[in-house]
């Protein structure tokens, strides 16, 4: 037994995977709060639009060799200025502007890959980020990301929850709407831009959305409100992103897939104990 946690304080010694367990514990704890917007805005489409555009902005740093974090950022702040324009007189989700931002997005990439020679196989690698993979200003990025979008739904709480509510009860309260919205549609785009290439596809689901679900079925049960709704869901994100990591460490697993085994399974068990 003794031999078993001194293996594990070793493992957990070593600089790649430590930096991943802080970065577990940051985004655990703080992409559940994204997630929440996601699915009370009805966002879904979005949130897909926005992981394509991630493999855009990934063809576009290897065809013009510049910076991947900074470019898919700006892509995906980009589209999402974009839509929010095109939507304006559409209701708030974005469905049909989202569908065709993730096709043009597919389509660019593609072709900028075929005309740039650009290998399929380095932008895909996106989809597979690893936490062990992180550096020092990646895992600082995170937890300026995470910090920002905390602080938005600390001192705007009652902003979101109006908007959550009714948008015209929210205009006749006084609250800019669009303002709002814009900004919380802008603060998913860049946790899902640094997520996706930082920690991977996987952990985006992981930590953005399974956390809500399951929240979702305690909260409808034995508590009430939006407050508890995030409250739950930043708990849950954090229970599944460090007991998915340490079990990914210890069993010398991928982290991301670990994770979303972890998350995926508490959800099937909440879904068939919490009906």
């Amino acid at each position: 037994m003794t031999d078993f946690f001194g293996r594990i304080a070793l493992l957990f010694s070593l600089a790649p995977v430590l930096r991943g367990f802080v970065a577990m514990i940051i985004s655990g704890a703080c992409f559940p709060l994204c997630g929440v917007m996601v699915l009370r805005l009805n966002l879904i489409p979005l949130r897909y639009m926005l992981m394509h555009g991630v493999i855009l902005g990934g063809a576009l740093s290897l065809a013009l060799n510049l910076p991947l974090v900074p470019l898919t950022i700006f892509v995906n702040l980009l589209m999402v200025l974009g839509i929010v324009f095109l939507g304006k007189n559409q209701a708030f989700g974005f469905g049909y502007t989202s569908a065709a931002g993730m096709i043009l997005s597919m389509a660019f990439a593609s072709i900028i890959m075929h005309v740039k020679n650009v290998p399929a196989k380095d932008s895909l690698s996106l989809l597979w980020g690893s936490p062990f993979a992180l550096k020092l200003y990646d895992v600082i990025l995170l937890l300026a990301i995470s910090v920002l979008l905390l602080l938005y739904v600390v001192f705007n709480f009652h902003n979101i929850l109006a908007l959550f509510f009714n948008n015209e009860i929210s205009r006749s309260l006084g609250i800019n709407v669009k303002l709002h919205y814009t900004f919380m549609v802008m603060l998913i785009a860049l946790v899902v831009s640094v997520a996706m290439k930082l920690l991977g596809a996987f952990l985006i689901d992981s930590l953005l959305i399974l956390p809500v679900l399951c929240a979702s079925r305690i909260n409808l049960r034995r508590f009430c409100g939006i407050k508890n709704l995030f409250l739950i869901s930043s708990i849950l994100g954090l229970l599944f992103s460090l007991g998915g990591y340490v079990i990914a460490v210890i069993c010398n697993l991928p982290p991301a897939a670990t994770i979303s085994v972890v998350a995926g399974c508490i959800f099937i068990i909440f879904s068939g104990v919490l009906k």
